[in-house]
């Protein structure tokens, strides 16, 4: 009679899969905020004024307090603020077909089959017809709308007098966070009143939509973590 001992596991084996159990198990409930793809800084103050001479030239104009008289207070320095409104839609289909055929046939008599005479072989003959056919069909749709509202600061204004915008929206929802980013340069004359730009009048816009809820910490885990996590399902 065979007789099978089965070894089990020991202290220190409990206690090094309680160890790893703790460890994966903080990495998974830990919230990890996601790394933007803008490289610019969200937001901007206001440059300090530059000193202005305070001489009366003798007229009622005065340059230090210029301020255009049929127009609305237009953003234009460093710091001021635009409201965005994103409304980007993006759609694809492609759609891709092909078809194959071949026929082929072949014949042949045998008149003499193993010493037999022509005359009683005449109705015996051999043929193969082959054929194929193949016919492939695919297609993709794609489709991603992004729509909603954030207010920008002007990080720079460039040589030619567009501004280089950028802005971050944090909301959150209980245990998550969600981040909207947006950045780009616009043109002055874009802006329309109460200073709103259209997100398809901006130039380089880049804008994203993350979260750091536990879905998005998954895709970010490291390779260590994956590691534990296909041993240690959750």
């Amino acid at each position: 009679m065979r007789q099978t001992y089965l070894n089990k596991p020991g202290k220190t084996q409990w206690k090094m899969c309680s160890v790893l159990l703790g460890v994966v198990c903080s990495l998974v409930g830990c919230a990890i905020t996601p790394k933007p793809i803008i490289d610019q800084p969200m937001s901007a103050r206001p440059l300090p004024e530059a000193p202005h001479d305070k001489g009366n030239p003798g007229a009622i104009f005065q340059a230090s307090n210029y301020q255009p008289l049929f127009e609305d207070v237009r953003a234009r320095m460093v710091g001021d603020s635009i409201i965005i409104t994103i409304a980007e839609n993006t759609s694809s289909t492609t759609t891709t077909g092909n078809t194959t055929s071949k026929t082929s046939a072949t014949s042949y008599a045998a008149p003499n089959l193993f010493g037999a005479t022509a005359a009683k072989t005449a109705k015996l003959s051999l043929g193969t017809t082959t054929g194929n056919s193949l016919t492939e069909k695919g297609g993709d749709n794609f489709g991603n709308t992004f729509s909603g509202t954030i207010a920008v600061t002007i990080t720079e204004v460039l040589p030619n007098g567009n501004f280089k915008v950028s802005g971050e929206k944090k909301l959150a929802f209980d245990r998550d966070t969600e981040y909207v980013r947006f950045s780009g340069v616009i043109s002055p004359t874009t802006i329309a009143a109460g200073n709103i730009v259209s997100s398809t009048q901006v130039a380089n816009a880049k804008f994203e939509y993350r979260t750091n809820a536990h879905l998005d910490s998954s895709e970010l885990m490291s390779i260590l973590d994956r590691f534990f996590l296909s041993f240690i399902p959750l």
